[in-house]
């Protein structure tokens, strides 16, 4: 059996910009961080991402969440599924950021699409299923 947990947001660091943002250039990025977890009785994938949007070499936004799956030590994931968790785990990132952002400067904005297929999975696969 797989559940996922429930998002955590570990940093929303928000300073309104000095000026407009009609006035420069607002760049975005988002990482993801990846972190495999064990008990005797279950082990697990945590996910991080961070994102953090940026006007004229300031930072306005630093926003930083987790999610957790866990899963029967039984369970073998492929990619596939190891995917689609990611994805989820993204959504959900999205989600509360689509909430949070309200209110801010960048409420018309929207974050960069996650392009789980970007990153090698082969190595998280592996230590997942050991």
């Amino acid at each position: 059996m797989i559940e996922q947990t429930e998002l955590i947001v570990n940093k929303w660091l928000y300073q309104p910009p000095l000026k407009s943002l009609d006035t420069g250039e607002l760049t975005s990025l988002i990482t993801l961080d990846v972190m495999k977890k064990r008990t005797a009785e279950k082990k697990g994938l945590a996910c991080r991402f961070t994102c953090e949007f940026i006007f004229e070499k300031q930072t306005l936004l630093e926003y930083v969440a987790g999610d957790t799956y866990v899963i029967d030590p039984g369970d073998v994931i492929d990619k596939n599924e190891l995917r689609t968790m990611v994805a989820n785990c993204y959504m959900k990132f999205k989600e509360k950021f689509d909430l949070r952002k309200l209110g801010t400067v960048l409420e018309n904005k929207t974050l960069v699409a996650f392009d789980e297929n970007r990153y090698d999975l082969d190595p998280i696969l592996l230590l997942l299923n050991e």
